[in-house]
């Protein structure tokens, strides 16, 4: 590269480092929020996080940008760019020809309505107060079906929201694949229905929230999360959020009364953090330092929250330990049958504390609410009822208001409807793919699970998955890693296995 190109190549880093950090702080901005903002600080936050969106954005549109991008165009394409240049130029094009298409001003005032609206949502759920959030869903509704407009030429009207999230997905690739699924279970959760069903009552004694929290903490460091560049924190629905590369946090939410709602959120939200912690450091501060995809992301947090965490090789090393951090609540209960109750499946209300083998007929009713939603076939009048109809028809069960039922979730009132849901059972099913290519790989990867060392599956994870952050597609990175293509059969045949162990013959 030449000198002239080498400045233009430097302009344009600095230039992405700016919207990175501005981006690093509205995160911060919305972490606070969520874990400790005092409640009469909302309406001034609302505002100053859509300052921060409209600045952002303002230079994500830069034309000096665009610019840029094409005068470096020619060395991209002469084969001269690294690898890993390439990659970054493409991701910056793919993420400046996005932000060029939505105005400033939508911009900034979806950023203050979203603030306002989770507010409403966080104040609304314990009241079991739907008529608080609805005209702030209908809001929502409306700048989502305009986010979409922005991009015309899609087939569907959430296809431009999905692929925000999970890019080359599409409505047209996901419905099916979702209907092949949901058939699959089916007769997997009607069968394991008819069987003796395993009793998890223990788990709901009171287990104090400190000691809960600690556990958690020992967990996720063994995992290796790294604590002196990242903490733990509660909030009202779990998430992971990255500020920078160097400064990646995690939430839990602690019920008392249940010992496996914080533990299991640790390690789901853990391995997103792994997931970030773990990109390359030459990437940091840049367009490449964030994952591949929502569903790549999801296949992290749910390979290491089921199939590590609710493992009976995992529990044999760490139930010891859980039941002396709990000596009353466990000391009549044996190791297999606190794996037993972990893994107990069963028809259930809240989409965050279900079974692995029900957790995707959750998914699969919110993702045909959201399309119902946007082609106006639902309105947010009648969503509360068509919620209860299709839980009962899908699930069997039925919530008695709406706070475990249309306002469980967070997603719909801090962010778009469309796109916020299908990345779960993506991750779900590509999971079972990632880790069936590490166990290939490195077939002691179990062995050392059952001795409390995570170190081998971390590694690879971290060579395979986590250091290419964003320089790949989801698509290009799992037939990269697994040599196929998204399939449902591996993610099957581990819920069978696991199951028939379990249930008996499925």
């Amino acid at each position: 590269m030449d000198a002239q190109l080498q400045e233009k190549w430097k302009e344009l880093k600095a230039r992405w480092q700016e919207i990175y950090d501005l981006t690093g702080v509205s995160a911060l901005l919305n972490w606070d929020q969520t874990t400790y903002m005092p409640p009469a600080g909302a309406t001034v936050r609302s505002r100053q996080l859509a300052l921060l969106e409209r600045l952002a954005h303002e230079r994500r549109t830069d034309p000096a940008i665009g610019r840029l991008l094409d005068e470096l165009q020619p060395w991209v394409e002469s084969g001269d760019a690294s690898a890993h240049d390439a990659a970054l130029h493409r991701e910056m094009r793919k993420r400046y020809d996005r932000a060029t298409r939505i105005p400033a001003s939508f911009a900034a005032a979806f950023a203050e309505h979203v603030s306002n609206s989770y507010t409403a949502w966080a104040e609304a759920r314990p009241r079991n107060d739907f008529a608080a959030v609805r005209p702030y869903l209908m809001k929502t509704l409306d700048l989502s079906r305009q986010m979409a407009d922005f991009f015309p030429g899609y087939a569907h009207v959430a296809d431009p929201l999905i692929d925000m999230a999970d890019g080359g997905m599409t409505v047209a690739t996901i419905r099916p694949l979702f209907e092949s699924l949901r058939q699959a279970l089916a007769p997997l959760v009607a069968a394991i229905a008819e069987r003796p069903q395993i009793d998890n009552r223990f788990l709901h004694r009171r287990y104090p929230r400190q000691q809960q929290l600690a556990f958690g903490e020992k967990i996720a460091a063994a995992f290796g999360y790294d604590f002196t560049r990242g903490r733990q924190d509660e909030t009202h629905h779990p998430f992971m959020t990255k500020f920078s590369h160097d400064d990646v946090r995690i939430t839990t939410r602690v019920d008392e009364s249940d010992l496996g709602n914080a533990l299991f959120s640790t390690m789901h939200e853990t391995g997103h953090a792994l997931y970030e912690m773990g990109i390359d450091s030459a990437y940091a501060s840049t367009a490449l330092d964030n994952g591949a995809s929502a569903g790549v992301h999801e296949s992290q947090s749910r390979l290491w929250e089921n199939i590590i965490g609710r493992s009976r090789v995992f529990w044999s090393h760490y139930y010891p330990s859980l039941r002396a951090t709990f000596p009353e609540q466990l000391a009549d209960v044996e190791m297999e049958s606190f794996y037993r109750a972990v893994n107990r499946v069963t028809p259930s209300l809240i989409r965050t504390e279900a079974d692995e083998v029900t957790y995707d007929l959750h998914v699969i009713i919110r993702f045909g609410l959201e399309l119902d939603l946007l082609e106006d076939k639902l309105s947010v009048d009648d969503l509360p009822e068509a919620w209860h109809a299709r839980y009962q028809e899908n699930l069997g069960v039925c919530a008695p208001d709406d706070r475990d039922g249309v306002l469980q979730d967070v997603h719909w009132y801090a962010g778009t409807i469309g796109g916020s849901f299908q990345g779960y059972t993506l991750g779900n099913i590509m999971a079972s793919q990632f880790y069936g290519a590490a166990l290939a790989a490195l077939p002691q990867i179990e062995v050392e699970i059952g001795e409390g060392r995570f170190d081998t599956l971390h590694t690879w994870l971290r060579e395979n998955i986590y250091r290419h952050g964003a320089r790949y597609t989801a698509d290009e990175l799992l037939r990269r890693v697994t040599g196929q293509p998204l399939t449902i059969e591996p993610y099957l045949g581990y819920l069978r296995s696991k199951y028939s162990d379990l249930y008996g013959a499925l």
